[in-house]
């Protein structure tokens, strides 16, 4: 009985880890200090490390991150703007949310889906 408890909760624990890939192409609807906007992210996970490209109200640019469970982070350089830098949650929606801080733009919120 403990093994097949024990073989269950590893099937559970393999299932939120798969569950966690964002890989693929995101939309963001962005609210900073400065104004909102729009900005899409091209992610490819491999574990817990992150890597892509961003393309918005900056410019085009390329991002590196991590993925640990739930929790997403990435960042870039903004250019002009300085650091970006993106904090979130993938809820059980499919959706990230979010802070995001665009260097000299300010700090706000974001809201990302899964482009189909």
């Amino acid at each position: 009985m403990r093994g097949f408890i024990a073989l269950l909760g590893l099937a559970c624990f393999s299932l939120v880890l798969s569950a966690a890939d964002i890989s693929g192409a995101w939309s963001a609807a962005v609210t900073l200090d400065a104004g909102s906007g729009t900005a899409t992210f091209v992610f490819k996970q491999s574990g817990e490390n992150l890597t892509g490209t961003y393309t918005g109200q900056v410019g085009t640019a390329t991002l590196t991150g991590t993925v640990k469970g739930s929790d997403v982070e990435w960042s870039f350089d903004g250019g002009d703007a300085g650091k970006v830098s993106y904090k979130g949650k993938l809820d059980d929606t499919g959706k990230i949310t979010g802070t995001a801080e665009y260097g000299q733009l300010g700090k706000g919120t974001f809201t990302a889906q899964r482009q189909k």
